[in-house]
C-alpha cells in the first residue's frame, strides 16, 4: 500500500530512496469495513488518513439533529478533520468509511517528525495544504453560486465514480440539497 502513496507523491515531488523508506516508516496500513465511523465527534483526530481504496466522508449533525455531509473524499486523497487535526483540537465532525476502505495512516507527531526529516515531504505536504485551500474555495463557490443542478453536473463531470459507490442521501447532503430533489434531478438528466 506505501507504494500507491510513493507514486502520487513522486508525480508531483521527486522523493529518494530515504524519503520512501520515511514514508513505509511513518505511514501505518490500515483496513475499514464500511460504515465504520474512525473518528469521532467531540474529539481530537488521531490520524491524517491517506486513502488507497475506497470511499469516506466527514459529517457532523446540526442543531436540528440532522446529517450533514462537508467533504466526501476519494482515492486517492487524504482524509481528516484537518483544522483540528493540526491544532490538536477537539472537532465536532465524524470520519467515516462509507465502503470498505485500505488506508494509510499517520499521527501528528509521525506527520511532524517525517516533514522535518524530508525536504520532500514537507514540500509535497504544501503542496496537499494548497490543493484542499483550492478545493475548499471553489466549494464554497459552489454551492453560494450554483444551482443544485449545476453542482449536481459538476460533481458528475468531475467525480463519476462518487455516484456509483456513495448512497444518494450522502451526496445530496454534499451538494446542499435533500434527497428528493438529487432525485428530480437525476430523473431530468437520464
Amino acid at each position: 500500500m506505501h507504494q500507491h502513496l510513493i507514486r502520487n507523491i513522486s508525480a508531483q515531488i521527486k522523493l529518494s530512496q530515504a524519503d520512501q523508506q520515511l514514508c513505509s516508516t511513518y505511514f501505518e496500513p490500515v483496513h475499514f469495513p464500511k460504515n465504520r465511523v474512525i473518528e469521532e465527534a467531540g474529539q481530537v483526530p488521531q490520524y491524517l488518513y491517506y486513502i488507497v481504496s475506497g470511499f469516506m466522508r466527514l459529517f457532523h449533525y446540526n442543531e436540528q439533529g440532522d446529517e450533514l455531509t462537508t467533504h466526501i473524499n476519494c482515492p486517492p486523497g487524504f482524509i481528516t478533520s484537518y483544522t483540528h487535526f493540526i491544532n490538536g483540537t477537539k472537532s465536532n465532525e465524524y470520519v467515516e468509511c462509507i465502503t470498505n476502505c485500505e488506508l494509510l495512516k499517520i499521527d501528528k507527531s509521525g506527520l511532524d517528525k517525517l516533514c522535518s526529516q524530508s525536504s520532500s515531504f514537507k514540500d509535497y505536504s504544501i503542496l496537499v495544504f494548497q490543493q484542499s485551500i483550492t478545493y475548499n474555495e471553489n466549494r464554497s463557490k459552489e454551492l453560494a453560486s450554483l444551482s443544485a443542478e449545476q453542482r449536481y453536473q459538476n460533481l458528475l463531470k468531475n467525480y463519476p465514480e462518487i455516484l456509483l459507490q456513495v448512497p444518494l442521501q450522502y451526496i445530496a447532503s454534499f451538494l446542499g440539497m435533500k434527497p428528493e430533489s438529487l432525485s428530480r434531478i437525476r430523473r431530468k438528466n437520464n
